[in-house]
């Protein structure tokens, strides 16, 4: 029997300081989001950011929760409610960080009798922070306490058709009425070297502005590439004119090279260049976070104005639109009768 595990990133359990740092102190230890060895890894988290971050990240997360609960929760909550009226194979929904474990997840499928799970990492384009630690979690937890079951992984789908048409299409919908000058694409940011970690030629990735364009099977697990494409595929789409605009890379942490150019200096610059009316889009977020509804929605506007902007427009993410279910829906079904690399071929 079948069974799909919607994946995403996950949430506190509230906006309460300790429930903050208790999942920051499991998100930050893992060592795909921080890759250095432990004993710096734990004195850079548990000696300097748990001190200091939980607080400020509580008061964060208290201007954007909802009454239901964490936006990305019940948002994530509400596509696969969505999802699992559209398919006759259980959909069940766990969080990489947080109390919705992934064991639970993958022990709510084995209680229906599923034997055969896809699992979909809920990111378009892969990542060390994101798909992998997923998989690698996953793998693990498959060893120790589900041998028997049989587990497949969604692949990236930041070039899949459907993706694109339906990214486009919430685009185009929140933009249609709206005179913006410039439209950013903001992704969450990683340091430039899991750009390099994942390169699988172990040559071919620069970040020189044209590797990412240059054919290379390292494309395959290169998010920078992959962040680029989706920007160029919506750009085609909706037939974007050169120069309205750009890309940029949000979140940084700490003070290694990142993927540039950071997004709250991209708001700033333009901004002091002349322009009033700006539009954002976050793809490399399906659901809305405090990465989207705090840190752009709110901070990056109070930049923009700042620096002189006016009209600040942010798009939603695709959240749980129905046609963003249907596509999701389409490629379970695939594979459900086929295999995953059929599904979304």
């Amino acid at each position: 029997m079948k069974g799909v595990l919607l994946v995403n990133l996950g949430s506190p359990d509230s906006t309460n300081p300790k429930d903050v740092k208790k999942y920051l102190d499991e998100f930050l230890m893992d060592p795909r989001v921080i890759d250095v060895p432990f004993w710096l890894r734990s004195f850079i988290v548990r000696g300097i950011i748990l001190n200091t971050r939980p607080k400020k990240s509580a008061e964060a997360y208290q201007k954007i929760w909802w009454d239901e609960g964490s936006p990305l929760i019940v948002i994530s909550e509400r596509l696969q409610k969505k999802i699992q009226e559209k398919t006759t194979v259980p959909v069940a929904l766990a969080m990489r960080y947080g109390s919705m474990t992934l064991k639970k997840g993958l022990q709510e499928l084995v209680d229906q009798g599923v034997d055969e799970i896809l699992t979909i990492p809920l990111y378009p384009q892969f990542a060390m922070a994101t798909t992998e630690t997923i998989d690698v979690k996953v793998e693990e937890l498959k060893n120790e306490f589900f041998p028997h079951l049989e587990i497949t992984s969604l692949p990236a789908f930041y070039n899949k058709p459907e993706y694109i048409e339906v990214l486009s299409k919430s685009i185009s919908e929140k933009l249609e009425n709206v005179d913006y000058e410039h439209l950013i694409f903001s992704y969450h940011g990683v340091p430039e070297r899991h750009i390099y970690k994942r390169d699988i030629t172990k040559n071919h990735c620069k970040i020189d502005g044209s590797c990412c364009i240059t054919p290379s099977p390292a494309h395959e697990f290169c998010y920078r590439h992959q962040c680029l494409k989706t920007t160029a595929l919506v750009a085609e789409k909706l037939n974007l004119k050169p120069g309205t605009y750009s890309n940029a890379f949000q979140s940084r942490l700490g003070f290694d090279p990142w993927l540039k150019p950071p997004t709250d200096r991209t708001i700033e610059r333009l901004a002091l260049e002349g322009t009033k009316k700006m539009a954002i889009v976050t793809p490399a977020f399906v659901s809305d976070c405090l990465e989207t509804l705090e840190e752009i929605a709110m901070e990056g506007q109070e930049i923009f104005h700042e620096a002189g902007g006016k009209d600040f427009t942010v798009v939603p993410c695709l959240n749980d639109r129905d046609d963003w279910s249907e596509v999701l829906t389409s490629w379970i079904d695939q594979w459900r009768i086929a295999d995953v690399k059929t599904a979304i071929a």
